[in-house]
């Protein structure tokens, strides 16, 4: 509106909402890290490149994120919007992130999270 208060972006209709709802997963993901690559391995997580292997299954700015008190692991619940980037990025299979995988991850393992109501 010419008053300024919304923005001339294009109304979205309640159709698309829905489809963006389905097709956004909520996953958990626990990362068991080798000795000693916490450090490295949420660097390259933070790095441009780690962030543009994230955002190609997932939207980073969703993600909560927290690590083991030994350090040994993270843990991370992911809103995820393409699952088999998802699956290639946690299985190691990421042409990109293969290195960092190797060096620094023991094994990722994921978890599907459904909402309780109570």
């Amino acid at each position: 509106a010419e008053d300024g208060i919304r923005d001339r972006s294009p109304s979205r209709g309640l159709g698309d909402v829905y489809k963006r709802q389905i097709m956004e997963k909520e996953v958990l993901v626990i990362v068991d890290l080798k000795e000693g690559k916490l450090e490295k391995f949420m660097g390259w997580m933070q790095s441009d490149e780690g962030m543009s292997v994230r955002k190609s299954a997932a939207h980073p700015e969703k993600t909560i994120g927290a690590v083991k008190p030994d350090k040994s692991g993270v843990m991370f619940k992911v809103f995820v919007h393409n699952m088999e980037k998802m699956k290639e990025m946690v299985s190691g299979k990421n042409p990109i992130g293969k290195p960092i995988y190797d060096e620094c991850v023991n094994k990722m393992h994921v978890w599907e999270c459904t909402k309780m109501e109570i």
